[in-house]
């Protein structure tokens, strides 16, 4: 090793300065190095996990690249609503905290709640954001199946759907309001709450109206701990979209 050392000193331009002058400090380069390549192994392996999850965490193609840097911010109401997600994704070990976003369609909810969902997602937590009407749909698909252990049973995806660490229930409002809809709702915020575990609504109703659809009992399950309502009044921003902006 030192012989190969004193030739390569002899052969290289003198405006070239070697990265180690003994074998000592070879050996510690070709440490560093090797613990630079398997540091670059692990991100690109845990990249690659992150996105299998994503393409099961219902986060759509539209908003599967929603960050909080991303968010386009025109005015006082952009900044209010991306300050107090961003603080709650950041937070979001610390106890439980449910969040609602109420606004007209086109005005940053899904956006955000994507971006919720991402960082939580890179951060090792189970995440699933689902519409209303998928999640009734999924809920009756068990219906008529025979008995197999195997088979998703009602219990079972309800079991699943209460064991994420946060649940984002889209287009609240949008359902038939049918009593067996209500029922399950109810049903998945008192488990998860009982579970400690978040859930996140979006909604273009507001609170009085939500109150009506879904009752006090859940209403005031969704209040609990740290929980976040969050009020998008301003008008629909996807006339602007392009590629790079995703609403």
């Amino acid at each position: 090793m030192k012989n190969l050392l004193i030739k390569l000193k002899k052969i290289m331009p003198k405006y070239i300065q070697p990265k180690f002058y003994n074998d000592k400090e070879l050996l510690i380069w070709n440490q560093e190095q090797g613990k630079k390549y398997s540091k670059s192994i692990i991100q690109k392996n845990k990249a690659m996990k992150i996105q299998k999850i994503l393409g099961r965490s219902g986060i759509k193609e539209l908003y599967i690249n929603c960050s909080f840097k991303n968010y386009y911010i025109q005015h006082e109401g952009h900044k209010k609503v991306l300050y107090a997600a961003n603080k709650y994704a950041k937070n979001f070990q610390n106890s439980i905290a449910n969040f609602i976003f109420s606004g007209r369609p086109g005005t940053g909810k899904n956006h955000l709640a994507a971006a919720i969902g991402n960082y939580l997602i890179s951060n090792g937590n189970s995440v699933l954001i689902i519409s209303i009407a998928d999640l009734m749909s999924n809920l009756k698909g068990t219906f008529n199946k025979s008995f197999n252990k195997d088979e998703m049973t009602e219990k079972k995806l309800l079991h699943n759907l209460c064991i994420l660490d946060l649940l984002i229930i889209d287009e609240i409002g949008m359902q038939t309001e049918s009593r067996y809809e209500k029922i399950i709702i109810n049903q998945i915020i008192d488990r998860r709450s009982s579970s400690k575990k978040s859930t996140g609504m979006l909604s273009n109703l507001d609170y009085k109206r939500m109150n009506n659809l879904l009752g006090e009992r859940v209403m005031d399950r969704m209040r609990l701990g740290n929980s976040l309502w969050l009020t998008f009044e301003w008008n629909s921003y996807r006339k602007n979209i392009n590629e790079n902006k995703k609403y």
